[in-house]
């Protein structure tokens, strides 16, 4: 629960009012299912580079919006004003798409049954509300993250920034269910940029500091050594300017949680969505390699993969206490003892799957504005760690020959969330199980069952870290979602590494 509980100018909006007026409209209509969607989403994001301050915005988004389920079609339309004439108009628009939609309806919607949760409040964990700190406070801080890395002589320039959320929602339903939440969460970041004038290279080093489901005191010290990091990422910047290009070849991976969170999202988030699994979501992305067909069979990866989805864990991006369509969130599992056993769900593809999860959804449905309709979206998608496994200098004491990875970058991978390949922040030599040095220029390429089944250790909960990303895209029209990925560092053997300046000159 949030310090000061759900903010009270929020409370004092219309929203029960019109859910009564919208959800009466569509009762008296004739709908089989209808439910009603009140949301504010306040946004503020600060922006600095080399100590002056360059962008402070706000925005908020404001409105509500009815579905429906009618003639077995859905029906969706949203509004912006307030009032009661409003709601029932929208309601009557959306039974009316219904109409339409029932013509082109081949297969009628169903929505997995939900026990009622009547009037339930939810709120996210976090201390101080980032929106309550003044403008100024926050841009002191910035512009004091600039100031300190430009004081390095390897850093020329440096940026950093906030981007903060305020999400909350109120839902109802022609079944009774209730839910009023709030969760706030907030991206931090900064970047030091320097050059080798001997070389022409110019590159770049980041904070590996996730965005997270916290409040303003994550970026005054709180869960993060902002100092230490400050004073080391010159240095590291420094040392990577001077690095060696990689050599191509076959590598033993130490793989820090700050890198592996894009990998598990990419290729096991995604792939783990039963919509895609099932070709109901091709368009933006593509579906997934690991078909229903599959579960309790494929051989995800070794023996020490096990992936979990969780919407409940604390200050998890993903986090919430109930999704878009009234189901009150829980925690599953994925891939158990490296085999696929369990799919993310909302209600109507847990409807066509009903012997998934006790045909219950795990509630993976989420809609990022008032204006868009739910869509089954990413759970926090987690490698467990060990219960007494290895600390991460023990992994990297196992290693004769290989990379330690920190720090996520750039990704690609195919439609099916099969063929792949991820760079990073910082790579250092493994040299007989020691660190030797940065190199620069590398790639790590694989299968996503290779990669998996690769992995031959994961460390103990000591090295399990939440890192994850607040612009995951999916659907048309396109929507973006905050999703978060734990992971404990790990080992994997014998992964092909590219050196990606000699893949560019070919």
């Amino acid at each position: 629960m949030g310090a000061s509980g759900i903010d009270p100018t929020f409370t004092s909006l219309p929203y029960r009012r019109l859910g009564e007026v919208a959800l009466q409209q569509a009762h008296d209509l004739g709908v089989t299912h209808a439910d009603f969607r009140f949301e504010r989403v306040r946004h503020q994001s600060l922006a600095v580079r080399d100590e002056a301050l360059q962008d402070a915005s706000d925005h908020e988004d404001l409105g509500f919006a009815v579905r429906v389920v009618h003639r077995g079609a859905w029906g969706f339309a949203a509004g912006v004003l307030l009032t009661p004439e409003e709601a029932a108009r929208v309601a009557a628009e959306a039974v009316e798409v219904a109409v339409v939609a029932s013509a082109m309806t081949t297969r009628e919607v169903t929505l997995a049954p939900e026990p009622v949760h009547d009037d339930v409040t939810w709120c996210s964990a976090y201390d101080v509300d980032p929106f309550a700190v003044p403008v100024a406070d926050k841009a002191a801080v910035l512009v004091d993250w600039s100031r300190r890395l430009r004081a390095h002589p390897a850093v020329e320039h440096a940026t950093s920034g906030l981007y903060q959320v305020q999400e909350n929602k109120y839902y109802a339903d022609l079944a009774g269910t209730r839910t009023t939440q709030q969760r706030i969460r907030l991206q931090p970041h900064f970047e030091a940029m320097g050059s080798n004038r001997d070389t022409g290279i110019f590159d770049s080093m980041a904070s590996t500091a996730p965005p997270v489901g916290r409040g303003w005191e994550f970026v005054t010290g709180t869960h993060h050594d902002w100092d230490a990091e400050l004073a080391d990422t010159p240095e590291l910047l420094a040392e990577k300017l001077t690095a060696p290009g990689v050599e191509a070849g076959t590598y033993d991976l130490v793989i820090h949680p700050s890198n592996l969170w894009l990998t598990i999202h990419e290729s096991v988030g995604h792939a783990t969505e039963l919509d895609r699994a099932l070709g109901y979501e091709a368009n933006y992305a593509g579906t997934s390699f690991a078909t229903y067909d599959q579960l309790g069979t494929l051989r995800y990866g070794s023996p020490a993969m096990h992936v979990t989805g969780d919407r409940t864990v604390p200050h998890g991006l993903a986090t919430i206490g109930y999704d878009d369509e009234g189901v009150a969130t829980q925690s599953w599992d994925l891939v158990r003892d490296g085999v696929l056993v369990g799919y993310q769900l909302d209600r109507p593809m847990t409807a066509m799957k009903p012997e998934l999860n006790g045909g219950r959804s795990n509630g993976c449905a989420y809609a990022d504005s008032p204006g868009h309709i739910p869509i089954q979206r990413m759970a926090n998608v987690s490698l467990q760690p060990a219960v007494d496994g290895p600390g991460t200098e023990e992994l990297i004491g196992r290693v004769e020959r290989g990379l330690y990875v920190v720090g996520d970058r750039s990704w690609s991978i195919d439609m099916q969330r099969f063929n792949f390949q991820f760079t990073g922040q910082r790579f250092f030599r493994i040299e007989d199980g020691r660190l030797a040095g940065q190199v620069r220029d590398v790639a790590y390429q694989a299968t996503t069952t290779r990669f998996w089944g690769s992995l031959e250790a994961v460390g103990g909960p000591q090295t399990w870290e939440l890192h994850g990303a607040f612009n995951c895209g999916k659907a048309q029209p396109g929507q973006v979602a905050a999703v978060s990925h734990g992971a404990p560092t790990s080992l994997f053997r014998g992964v092909t590494i590219l050196n990606t300046s000699d893949e560019a000159a070919h």
